[in-house]
């Protein structure tokens, strides 16, 4: 039997909470359900498991704009944003509405029936599930959860201890008192090395390059002194609205002054290590924001380092020996683990199959629209969250945009939504703009994005509040259709 929903949410992580939220409230005559792949919710927060995770946003602007942040922490652990997530969930009923063990495989467009036929392998016997939407809204981020990203060091098999990748963190790994050594220098790695430093006998995080790393206070005192002096939702606003302005001013400047954010940053660095350390592993060869700035809660990372129970080495791996790395330096790095913080894999719309009409659609060969659709795909939606910001300020966007473009259709009998190509001749862009390897390794497999609105994503919130809250449904990068009365003979498509 083939199930039939107004709108199918994919994913039950913090955007697709976040999204059955903004529809149950505000089309609550929607029928929805969210197919979700795991057995759990929660997405990354539920599936990273590795020492000391937590967010590298803080949680005035990685939570919802509709639940306020109650916990004294900013910079929160994992299982404090999980149990937020699912805490929103349980509130609002959206649990009832997930189908768990239910991995998307394939999703297909029919203009004549103006709708979706999703399926979707269910449960360990891969079962295929059948489901009809008229909307298809994808919230499973751009992570591949099945695998990390494996930098194939040479001669592995040749090391006695143990190799972890931190995606699949075994719960049995001892470390207290272990020589470590973390590969890698993003946020996973700078995250690791404190938690592992602490009991470890000694954490060497071993990076081919240096990486901008900023430190900022674990907890936010304003926050904490407005909580227990306003109502709960007005000071969480006035402290997400001030977190959005600094982030906006401080990225800003590193694009128009990078010599001058780059020498501050490097500033505060000096001021945490003294001025006797080799500035150089702290100092990349690129500008600030060309990748995404490492926060570390209250020092952590250099209280480590200045307590030498951690340090940093600036190499490159020749090969793994019995007991250790040797480097092309030379210099040989003893240990008992080795974490491979390399890198994640970034997957597009899920790794699901997408077809119009029978023809199946390559991402790499379509136009973003709005950061969120693509040209000749109707109805369908997918998150992305920003490279400069918090993840949530856009999924609470995009979620506000596609009730309204429901209600749009609604309101004047439209049945399909299809964003339309960038006109030929004009400029193209990446999709995502960073130049981080995770991000390079799969940027040919993202859309493009054109040089202007409505086909560009500019990474800025206040723009997009104009553009997503604001501004019209209906613009030129747009085409909207009704589908033909139906006659007397036509049947009715099963539901």
């Amino acid at each position: 039997m083939t199930e039939h929903f107004d709108v199918i949410i994919v994913g039950a992580g913090l955007s697709g909470i976040g999204a059955a939220y903004h529809l149950q409230t505000a089309c609550p005559e929607k029928t929805y359900t969210i197919l979700e792949g795991r057995g759990a919710i929660g997405g990354t927060w539920d599936l990273f498991r590795y020492p000391g995770v937590r967010s590298d946003s803080d949680m005035y602007t990685l939570g919802y704009n509709f639940k306020p942040w109650r916990d004294a922490k900013a910079i929160a652990d994992g299982p404090s944003i999980l149990n937020y997530v699912r805490e929103t969930a349980r509130e609002n009923g959206l649990d009832r509405h997930i189908r768990f063990d239910h991995m998307v495989r394939h999703a297909s467009w029919s203009s004549e029936n103006a709708r979706w036929t999703v399926e979707a392998e269910s449960g360990p016997q891969k079962r295929v599930a059948r489901f009809t939407c008229n909307f298809l809204f994808i919230c499973s981020g751009y992570y591949d959860y099945a695998g990390g990203y494996d930098a194939k060091f040479p001669n592995t098999e040749r090391f006695k201890g143990r190799i972890v990748h931190p995606q699949f963190w075994p719960e049995d790994l001892d470390y207290k008192g272990k020589r470590v050594v973390v590969i890698g220098s993003g946020a996973t790695a700078v995250t690791i090395v404190p938690e592992m430093a602490k009991s470890a006998a000694h954490v060497t995080m071993l990076q081919r390059s240096p990486t901008y790393v900023v430190s900022v206070p674990a907890e936010d005192s304003m926050a904490n002194w407005l909580r227990a002096r306003l109502r709960p939702m007005l000071g969480y606003q006035i402290v997400r609205w001030r977190n959005v302005l600094l982030q906006m001013y401080f990225y800003n400047r590193a694009r128009k002054v990078p010599a001058k954010v780059k020498a501050y940053i490097l500033k505060l660095i000096r001021n945490e290590l003294g001025p006797d350390y080799d500035i150089g592993h702290f100092t990349p060869r690129y500008n600030p924001w060309d990748q995404r700035v490492c926060l570390v809660p209250d020092s952590d990372l250099f209280k480590m380092i200045r307590e030498s129970k951690a340090s940093v080495v600036t190499d490159h791996i020749e090969t793994f020996t019995e007991n250790g790395l040797r480097l092309k330096s030379g210099r040989v790095l003893e240990a008992d683990i080795v974490v491979t913080a390399t890198g994640l894999q970034l997957k597009v719309l899920g790794g699901m199959q997408v077809s119009v009409d029978g023809r199946t659609i390559d991402p790499s060969k379509v136009m973003a629209y709005k950061g969120m659709m693509f040209s000749g795909v109707p109805n369908l939606v997918s998150v992305f969250g920003y490279t400069n910001a918090s993840w949530t300020l856009k999924c609470d966007l995009t979620c506000a945009y596609v009730c309204r473009l429901l209600a749009h259709m609604d309101a004047r009998g439209y049945t399909t939504a299809r964003p339309r190509e960038l006109p030929a001749g004009e400029p193209t862009l990446p999709f995502i703009d960073l130049r981080s390897g995770y991000v390079q390794r799969a940027i040919d497999q993202f859309p493009r994005q054109g040089a202007r609105a409505p086909w560009r994503l500019y990474q800025n919130y206040a723009r997009d509040i104009m553009m997503l809250k604001r501004g019209p449904v209906e613009d030129e990068g747009i085409a909207f259709e009704r589908a033909p009365a139906r006659t007397p003979d036509t049947e009715p498509l099963a539901a």
